[in-house]
């Protein structure tokens, strides 16, 4: 029987909650920051373009990494190279203000390093837990995603109180380090995995497709999670331009915080109790409900209604989700888990340089 390293979870899930919340400080002060220093949505744009796309394209490979070398020093490595590209803003700062181009070099560099974790963080919650577990980590794993949209904000306008970006850029370089000391932690006493160099690289990237496509059920989930995604894209991009139509930004924001509030309470309650049976049955009405919440969401221009509307959209959305990790995570085989996560890593990253692009579009204009 596996045995459970759920402390050890626990330890990776805490940096990684820590970790979310400095991106989002960063991301926010550099959004500001940018538009400041340009007044230009477009090139406000630009910087979140290459915060999302080199990790879009590189999320495979790196799946590919994370199933023939160790996992947990490929996070350390991300994580601690990461915070070069932020070292290199604040430095930039510091010696007369960082240009545009500036930005856009130290975002680039972030975010090639930062594509090498989230392959095996996700495949390091296979190794470290037994199966009854998985939906209960899957639900803690949601909670800490949905922290960077829900705790940075409000903390980083707090923190421009007292200081500027530069304060915001020292908090996330600081949150890298820490996280990789957790990640040391957690493979201190964990069996090293040996680096498995004699099959090509390609043909190893090839396997970890066949291990999705050549599994009907698992093909199946991964289309439905891209198809989530994209709708869940298509109602945060869609949102904003209607509700402002007929009231203004303040409410806009009010109501935005309304419906993100959902994903954090059913993240909260899966993180509590996770689903124990009847993963499927739970999958399709989750996703049933989520697209009635959708038509309910557009059909009247009352921000209440859309607020009850929107909240149960994003309240079902961890519990498709949940289901969605447990069933490929039992029908993957545990070394193919990596190149697994990056192929679902690439769809959800589709959908997050979409939405993001398009909102710091409109809130820029």
């Amino acid at each position: 029987m596996k045995k459970s390293n759920y402390r050890k979870f626990l330890l990776l899930w805490s940096g990684e909650l820590i970790s979310a919340i400095g991106g989002g400080l960063s991301s926010f002060g550099l959004g500001v920051y940018v538009f400041n220093l340009t007044e230009s949505a477009g090139s406000m744009a630009l910087v979140t373009l290459l915060a999302f796309l080199p990790t879009l394209l590189l999320s495979a490979p790196a799946g590919v990494l994370a199933d023939r070398y160790d996992r947990r020093l490929l996070m350390m490595i991300g994580d601690a190279l990461s915070a070069l590209g932020l070292i290199y803003i604040l430095i930039c700062m510091m010696t007369g203000g960082a240009q545009l181009y500036q930005i856009c070099i130290g975002v680039f560099i972030s975010s090639v390093f930062s594509s090498l974790l989230e392959p095996s963080y996700k495949a390091t919650v296979t190794d470290l837990l037994t199966p009854e577990e998985y939906s209960k980590a899957s639900g803690m794993v949601s909670l800490a995603g949905s922290a960077r949209y829900l705790i940075s904000p409000m903390l980083s306008g707090l923190l421009l109180e007292f200081g500027d970006i530069r304060l915001l850029l020292i908090i996330d370089i600081c949150t890298f380090f820490l996280t990789t000391v957790c990640t040391a932690v957690v493979r201190n006493g964990l069996e090293m995995k040996k680096a498995e160099l004699a099959e090509p690289f390609l043909k190893s990237f090839r396997e970890g497709w066949r291990a999705v496509t050549g599994n009907q059920g698992v093909l199946i989930l991964i289309i439905v999670s891209s198809v989530m995604t994209c709708f869940m894209g298509a109602i945060q991009i869609l949102s904003e331009p209607m509700i402002l139509s007929f009231t203004d930004s303040k409410t806009l924001g009010i109501g935005e915080t309304v419906c993100a509030v959902g994903m954090l309470i059913s993240s909260i309650l899966l993180g509590v109790r996770g689903i124990k049976r009847k993963y499927v049955l739970t999958l399709c009405l989750s996703l049933a409900i989520a697209g009635a919440a959708m038509i309910g969401f557009g059909g009247w221009e009352n921000i209440y209604i859309i607020c009850v509307f929107g909240f149960l959209f994003f309240f079902m959305l961890p519990l498709a989700n949940n289901c969605l990790d447990y069933l490929v995570r039992i029908n993957i085989d545990a070394d193919k888990q990596g190149r697994t996560w990056g192929l679902k890593t690439a769809d959800t990253r589709t959908d997050r340089l979409t939405s993001t692009t398009s909102e710091v579009c409109l809130h820029g204009s």
